[in-house]
């Protein structure tokens, strides 16, 4: 199906898109945030610069999530971030869980599949150098207790 828009679909589009700016629409806000995940603080800079936008509470939202339709894409991303993964509610996690959740980082970060690529589009620093990448990978191994050749620790 090919859709072309003339200038009178593309008038009603620009129209609709700013009358949607100005509809109420609640904040983006940050829960409270509980027991964090315990890392060091070379690991906890590359969380925060890398991971925590989408998998903490202490969310930094940019200016284009407060505008619509970017702004459901960015909540809808970060609620789900959240659900997979939120280190801002570690206390909360079980160890059993706790170990697959840092299991699930190890899997993501060797992969390269974290930070998503889409997020890294427009938040370049969140590249994953190299060294990040392995700071994160044995930080992850061993919190959950977990050897390089993913033996359990005694």
């Amino acid at each position: 199906m090919n859709m072309k828009l003339g200038p009178k679909g593309l008038s009603a589009l620009a129209a609709v898109l700013l009358i949607a700016q100005i509809v109420p629409f609640p904040a983006a806000e940050n829960p409270p945030v509980g027991q964090e995940v315990p890392a060091p603080d070379g690991v906890r800079a590359i969380l925060r610069t890398s991971c925590y936008d989408c998998h903490s509470n202490d969310t930094v939202w940019p200016w284009y999530s407060r505008v619509i339709p970017s702004k459901w894409f960015v909540r809808q991303h970060v609620a789900e971030g959240r659900r997979h993964l939120n280190f801002s509610t570690w206390g909360e996690y079980s160890p059993d869980r706790a170990a697959r959740k840092l299991d699930e980082v190890v899997e993501m970060v060797e992969d390269g599949v974290m930070p998503l690529k889409s997020y890294l589009r427009m938040h370049g620093d969140a590249v994953l150098s190299a060294e990040d990448a392995a700071a994160m990978v044995e930080w992850a191994r061993e919190l959950a207790g977990v050897d390089e050749e993913g033996r359990g620790g005694e």
